[in-house]
């Protein structure tokens, strides 16, 4: 139980840290995360599914965080030429420039995880790659 709850406390403090971070620039983290995820796509877009199978949420919250973005003109919507019904969220320039300064600041706060070593860091993500990897989170050869 101490594990458990040092781990949800600890999610809560850094996820608390970087929310006030990107906050500067109208996102969450959430919203951040799925402009980067636009940023490192192939072609500046993904469907909206797809969204959401990487970002690991409900389809419900993809469109909430597509219509934030959409209302902020960092991200549009247009119709999937891959699939008739299909709607793809596109990063506009100004969604591209917002990722790249929300993420200049972020790397500036280490991620929120400052206060840590670089070998704690290592030991972090060796930890919780094991815990993950158990849950079937990813595959072996993904790692």
């Amino acid at each position: 139980m101490r594990a458990v709850t040092s781990l949800m406390r600890a999610h809560q403090l850094v996820l608390a840290e970087l929310d006030a971070i990107v906050k500067p620039y109208g996102l969450t983290f959430a919203r951040y995360e799925a402009l980067v995820l636009l940023v490192f796509s192939r072609n500046g877009s993904l469907p909206l599914s797809k969204v959401g199978e990487r970002l690991q949420v409900h389809p419900t919250s993809v469109t909430n965080i597509i219509d934030r973005l959409e209302k902020s003109d960092l991200v549009t919507r247009r119709p999937n030429p891959n699939d008739g019904r299909g709607v793809l969220a596109e990063i506009t320039e100004q969604g591209r420039r917002v990722a790249e300064k929300a993420t200049a600041d972020l790397m500036g706060a280490e991620f929120g995880l400052g206060a840590l070593t670089t070998e704690q860091h290592d030991s972090l993500f060796a930890t919780l790659r094991d815990l993950r990897l158990a849950a079937g989170d990813f595959a072996e050869e993904e790692a």
